[in-house]
């Protein structure tokens, strides 16, 4: 599932969190958007803040639910391959790509999963004092 940020109001954490408890969830992915070569990009820090923020807020309501960063490098470019082989021409992509780069990273981390035997992703820790 993707949901558009709200920074201002806090409005999509807050419709997160409802699912998470609704779905009682026992991890959360949150896509790392890193370059292709690995290293941290603009977007990196913010999805490393939002992680944080989730992780903080269902800390703060005593849920055991994880939250792990899941490097999404080629998510798109796979989703919109698989988009583009089912026959949905490219100016028709944009309004479901993130929704098709969401389902590649869900899939991507459960296979790791499947494979290492553990949760995929790194765990977002967060700093009981603040």
């Amino acid at each position: 599932m993707t949901l558009r940020r709200d920074a201002n109001r806090g409005s999509d954490l807050r419709m997160l969190l409802k699912i998470i408890a609704d779905r009682a969830a026992v991890v959360v992915y949150v896509g790392l958007p890193l370059s292709l070569s690995g290293t941290e990009t603009p977007s990196t820090q913010k999805a490393r803040d939002y992680a944080v923020a989730l992780a903080a807020q269902l800390a703060a309501q005593s849920s055991p639910t994880e939250v792990r960063l899941i490097d999404e490098r080629l998510s798109t470019v796979s989703a919109a391959e698989k988009m583009r082989a089912a026959g949905v021409e490219a100016k028709n992509q944009r309004s479901a790509i993130d929704q098709a780069a969401a389902v590649e990273i869900l899939t991507h981390a459960l296979d790791m999963r499947s494979a290492l035997g553990q949760e995929a992703g790194t765990l977002v820790e967060i700093d009981p004092e603040t």
